[in-house]
């Protein structure tokens, strides 16, 4: 089915967000003239794939959140709904000291039960954890940085040693200063009512199980790698009459009397594009930039938003010499152990299918660089794998050599969600919305995850929806 509607819509921006959003659009009642518009000569952002030594790898995202309906629901309206799959195990560890501990109970790294930080922690850290319940109640009423109120509270240790590998691994920021209320805002809200932390992490743990009694996962991937969700919804949005274009740069949005002018190409030669409504899906920096003049306000917020890069390194050893005591689907790492990496995940063990396709290879993944630390990333692929391997070598074992490696640099990869991250995601959105069929979306604004960006995608297209309906009203 093409799209047979007058209006035009362009969005910016050909990651998972600007793809989703076009899907919405495409799938939605009397679509739209839809063209995307993407810099770079490859679609899906972070969400990236690739082979080593014949066995298919996720270089960036390798799973969504199942818990959440928006990227599974995507997944199988793309026709991959069979190639869905649950991790194997979900058994991460902390490398602390000279081995791998397990992680105990804990809300996004905040302890549910005192007694099993021991091991984590030590006794006297642990003690202190316990005496939280006795603290005044927290009464939130406005956001806090995740890791110096839990400080405050229940002790540096638990910062140092849980709050930081786990959000750490999904921001590659600082504890001490990631929103409480954008990066855990179940735990936020809770905290408004709840007696203590303690009482909250409680309550939401106790919610967690039900779940899984339930039955119902926690994190789903698809089979060969969740990268390919990205040439499945390429090969939908075409067969809808959605153009693709790569290489495109915009490097402003103007508004004109019947919508919007949209400047890209070489810049001594620039393209004009004309469109009646806009999506920008890029991170806040490029949005910042081709913001700066229609929606000014929008664009200084977005340019406040730091990003930290990071790498992924990617290995593949013999099964054979796989350790046998390195068990679970990986480990995290606290800053304050002051390794190289800052987390492995053995996609051998996480994923049936990495296991069937590796026969007698097992791959593995690490991953570097945090929030300032972007001189670790200056380094050779060949200096990044040797130091990712000696630290295997010490936490797990590893000391045969691998027999193939991939490193995947992500420059500027993931937004940081500073304390106000949100009132200054409703302060852009705000500015946007002054600006009839304008919208924003992305990892920059409400949830970095690959369900967090469908969502965000969606939602930029049913405001953009609206004000194409509104005209066609009023042209008719």
């Amino acid at each position: 089915m093409g799209c047979v509607n007058a209006r035009s819509v362009v969005v910016v921006g050909g990651g998972i967000s600007g793809l989703s959003a076009a899907h919405a659009l495409a799938t939605g009642p009397n679509p739209p003239r839809i063209t995307v518009l993407e810099s770079s000569p490859r679609l899906g952002g972070k969400l990236a794939g690739d082979v080593l030594e014949g066995v298919p790898v996720d270089l960036g995202a390798e799973s969504v959140l199942a818990r959440r309906p928006e990227a599974v629901d995507l997944i199988k309206a793309v026709g991959l709904g069979d190639e869905l799959v649950h991790p194997a195990t979900t058994s991460a560890g902390l490398w602390i000291g000279d081995r791998i501990r397990a992680i105990p109970p804990t809300v996004m790294g905040v302890p549910v039960d005192p007694v099993a930080t021991v091991d984590v922690l030590g006794a006297e850290a642990a003690e202190r954890v316990a005496h939280e319940a006795e603290l005044p109640e927290p009464a939130l009423t406005e956001d806090v940085a995740i890791g110096r109120f839990v400080a405050e509270r229940m002790g540096r240790a638990v910062t140092d040693k849980l709050i930081d590998p786990l959000l750490g691994g999904v921001y590659a920021g600082r504890a001490e200063e990631i929103s409480l209320a954008a990066a855990v805002p179940e735990l936020f809200a809770k905290l408004k009512t709840a007696p203590g932390l303690l009482a909250a992490t409680a309550e939401l743990r106790e919610i967690g199980q039900r779940r899984v009694a339930e039955g119902t996962p926690v994190f789903a991937g698809v089979r060969g790698g969740i990268n390919r969700l990205i040439h499945a919804l390429e090969q939908d949005l075409t067969t809808r009459g959605v153009e693709i274009r790569r290489n495109a740069t915009v490097r402003r949005i103007a508004r004109t009397e019947s919508g919007y002018a949209l400047e890209t190409g070489p810049v001594p030669a620039p393209k004009t594009v004309q469109a009646d409504a806009v999506i920008v899906a890029v991170p806040a920096s490029p949005a910042a930039r081709m913001l700066a003049d229609l929606v000014p306000a929008a664009s200084t917020e977005l340019a406040a938003i730091e990003y930290a890069s990071m790498a992924i390194i990617t290995l593949a050893v013999r099964k054979r010499d796989w350790p046998t005591t390195a068990t679970g689907s990986g480990f995290l790492v606290p800053s304050v152990e002051r390794r190289t990496i800052k987390a492995s995940t053995y996609s051998h063990a996480k994923w049936q299918w990495s296991a069937d396709a590796g026969g007698e290879l097992a791959v593995l993944r690490c991953s570097v660089g945090r929030l300032g630390e972007e001189y670790v990333l200056q380094r050779s692929d060949e200096e990044l794998v040797a130091l990712a391997t000696a630290d295997l070598g010490r936490a797990v074992g590893l000391t045969a050599p691998v027999v193939g490696s991939l490193v995947t640099r992500w420059g500027g990869g993931l937004p940081q969600y500073a304390v106000g991250h949100l009132d200054r995601v409703d302060r852009v959105e705000a500015a946007v919305a002054e600006q009839a069929g304008l919208a924003v979306c992305g990892a920059a604004y409400r949830g970095v995850g690959i369900a967090a960006c469908v969502a965000s995608g969606s939602k930029a297209a049913t405001r953009v929806q609206a004000h194409l309906d509104a005209l066609a009203t009023m042209a008719g």
